[in-house]
């Protein structure tokens, strides 16, 4: 099919970025260019001559502008079939002239709602209309109609126009078409998705009646979890802040499945840290966190909780990867790592890995906020529906801890609870944490017993002294972190015969007393959190 020629453009848009060379590089085509209101006198400040819709139409903009492109001369000119011969018929008889290019961006109504105290009536006044419309009547007519609803692909038109003597291929027209309706299809959804979360007073919830998500795919995987499950990898419509989906792969094999998984538990965790922090993950598990003002010592650290389990690990830090770091990093098999930055120093001792994944997520990294949670919510699937929540952000409020024994934590020991408290948060339940100068001495994670995880987080920092020939007990003088209550002694006890002096745990189990009494029994210090941290 041969290309058509673009001669009448309408563009309409709330977001003027790059309207000024779009017009431009139209007019040096001699298109017609059709506008209303504010992007008309844009355009026109630029230089470039517009018809007005509303003298085009011979209709005037009315109902304060709700009414201006929801016209017949409009929507024909959209809709009218060049090749069929009833349409180019009716269309001449009712002075309907074809309509090639449409440029609309909608009213900002996602941006809208998502500004505090956003009322009601401003979220309705921002909800397009004749956008929409224009959108979707554009796109249906693909084969003759180019429509853009992205700033991002106009200077692409206008190359290909170039090229084409002014016109763009069926193929590029049917892609922008797909993103077209795509793109109405989550401006629907962000209305209704807010809408239907009012409550009975009109206040904005949480959670809609119906709830429409949209995600666009980055890119399929070989494989899933395993190699007989397909896969692919989906970034959210609207992604904000540091995160694995905003993250640049800067070197390595292509990313699967479990190395996304497990970077995205990586990065989440060293968020929880102001302090330089490092953090090793195994299969969405921490096997080794530390901090430490050199991220080298860190490092070293976090490796020698358990070396083993970190070897093919994915690791996340919190500060820009130096060379110091990067030479250690390399003197092990590591699947990826994930950081705000590398130095070039620290690129040119890492490229000699050359199958090592270097993610590079842009911007600083800290600790998630309450209003950033409430903008992506966490999604479970389940079978024949959906779980979901808020996710488990907000950092712990000190001046809430309670104290419960007779003893208090010394400052060292307090610190290391806190730090170990962060941890524990990342590990699947039931979660056991040891630590001990900012440094994870044991983890156990996933077990159905509290104290069969307690056993094994000493059975791992005992494997890791004997491997390294360190002589004495490596639990001895650490401190322990529990991610929910402990619904019988037996934990404390556990944790008091392998050397620990002190606990922090959430509390409210019917047998608190009964723990209490235990780790007064034992002379270590416990408190309280008030706070359960399961991870499922």
């Amino acid at each position: 099919m041969s290309m058509n020629p673009i001669k009448r453009a309408l563009i309409s848009v709330s977001d003027k970025t790059g309207l000024a060379i779009l017009g431009e590089g139209l007019a040096s085509f001699g298109v017609n260019i059709l506008s209303t209101g504010g992007t008309a006198r844009a355009l026109q400040s630029s230089g470039v001559t517009v018809e007005e819709v509303s003298h085009f139409t011979g209709f005037p903009e009315m109902l304060d502008g709700r009414i201006k492109t929801l016209h017949p001369r409009i929507h024909g000119g959209l809709l009218g079939v060049r090749d069929n011969r009833k349409h180019q018929t009716q269309m001449k008889e009712n002075q309907l002239e074809p309509i090639d290019l449409v440029v609309i961006n909608l009213y900002p109504f996602e941006a809208t709602v998502a500004r505090p105290g956003c009322t009601l009536e401003e979220a309705v006044e921002n909800i397009d209309i004749g956008g929409p419309a224009m959108i979707r009547s554009a796109a249906k007519n693909n084969r003759w109609v180019t429509v853009l609803v992205d700033p991002e692909d106009y200077v692409r038109v206008l190359m290909e126009m170039r090229a084409n003597h002014g016109a763009v291929s069926a193929r590029t027209n049917a892609e922008l078409a797909r993103k077209a309706f795509a793109r109405t299809a989550a401006y629907d959804a962000a209305i209704a998705n807010w809408l239907t979360a009012l409550d009975k007073a009109g206040e904005p919830g949480l959670f809609p009646e119906v709830l429409t998500l949209q995600f666009h795919k980055q890119q399929e995987m070989r494989y899933g979890e395993n190699p007989h499950q397909k896969a692919a990898f989906y970034k959210d419509a609207a992604p904000s802040g540091s995160n694995i989906a905003n993250a640049r792969q800067l070197q390595g094999k292509e990313l699967s499945f479990n190395n996304i998984n497990d970077a995205n538990g990586a990065f989440e965790l060293v968020r929880e840290f102001t302090e330089p922090t490092i953090a090793i993950i195994k299969h969405t598990n921490p096997c080794g966190v530390a901090s430490d003002p050199d991220l080298t010592t860190a490092y070293l650290r976090a490796r020698d909780t358990d070396p083993v389990s970190a070897f093919g690990g994915v690791i996340a830090v919190n500060r820009p990867v130096d060379e110091p770091l990067a030479k250690e990093i390399a003197a092990t098999f590591i699947e990826a790592v994930i950081a705000p930055a590398f130095t070039d120093e620290a690129r040119v001792v890492l490229a000699g890995k050359t199958n090592l994944r270097l993610l590079e997520t842009l911007s600083p990294v800290g600790p998630a906020t309450a209003r950033e949670g409430l903008l992506r919510m966490d999604l479970k699937r389940v079978n024949g529906g959906l779980l979901v929540q808020q996710p488990d952000v907000g950092e712990l409020d000190e001046s809430s801890l309670k104290l419960v024994t007779r003893r208090a934590p010394t400052p060292e020991e307090r610190r290391d609870l806190l730090f170990a408290w962060k941890v524990a948060k990342h590990v699947k339940s039931n979660a056991i944490v040891y630590a001990r100068d900012l440094t994870t001495v044991g983890v156990g994670a996933g077990q159905m017993s509290r104290v069969d995880s307690s056993r094994i987080a000493i059975a791992k920092a005992q494997d890791a002294a004997a491997a390294a020939n360190r002589e004495g007990n490596p639990v001895a003088g650490s401190v322990m972190a529990s991610d929910a209550f402990f619904p019988f002694r037996d934990g404390v006890d556990a944790a008091a015969a392998a050397g620990a002096t002190a606990i922090i745990q959430p509390g409210g189990s019917i047998r608190d007393d009964e723990v209490i009494a235990a780790a007064n029994e034992h002379g270590m210090a416990m408190l309280f959190t008030g706070v359960r941290h399961f991870k499922h």
